[in-house]
């Protein structure tokens, strides 16, 4: 039987695209783990900052505005509705359509998802200086911007 100690890496492990996905596998825990630490998930903080940055808006634009397929904006909306931390009106230019907006409860919520999320920045990054984390944020931001622009896909961040 191998032991795992002595095994030697296999030329895979150094390619640029494992190490990425690898890491960012850990990413995804760390920042899951700390959402749902405070009973909430990525498509919770996007939906929240998307609301405190840009003000209220239908569902519609906030799907845009925050990259979450409408298919998953009504779940999310729900979600955050039934603990008060948005509210839903009609809107009075066109009473089909709802406006979502952030309430102080979600204003307090969207807090405590940014400490969680700053923590798992920390948490992922430990082994960095601040001036390597600067770089490594400012590499990974060109990458995907190269990739977003060839392909005319937007990023898709976390759930």
């Amino acid at each position: 039987m191998e032991n795992p100690a002595e095994k030697t890496p296999t030329r895979w492990e150094s390619l640029p695209s494992w190490l990425l996905n690898q890491t960012a596998n850990h990413a995804h825990r760390l920042v899951g783990d700390g959402f749902s630490s405070v009973g909430a998930r990525g498509y919770h903080y996007r939906l929240l900052a998307t609301l405190e940055e840009l003000g209220p808006a239908s569902q519609a634009a906030l799907g845009r505005r925050s990259g979450i397929h409408l298919s998953d904006m009504v779940a999310t909306i729900n979600e955050l509705a039934d603990h008060q931390l948005v509210e839903r009106a009609p809107d009075p230019a066109d009473r089909r359509r709802n406006i979502i907006s952030l309430t102080s409860a979600g204003q307090r919520q969207l807090r405590r998802l940014e400490k969680r999320l700053a923590e798992s920045q920390d948490e992922l990054l430990a082994p960095l200086s601040p001036e390597e984390r600067q770089r490594l944020t400012e590499l990974l931001s060109k990458l995907l911007d190269h990739h977003n622009r060839r392909t005319g896909t937007p990023e898709e961040p976390w759930r």
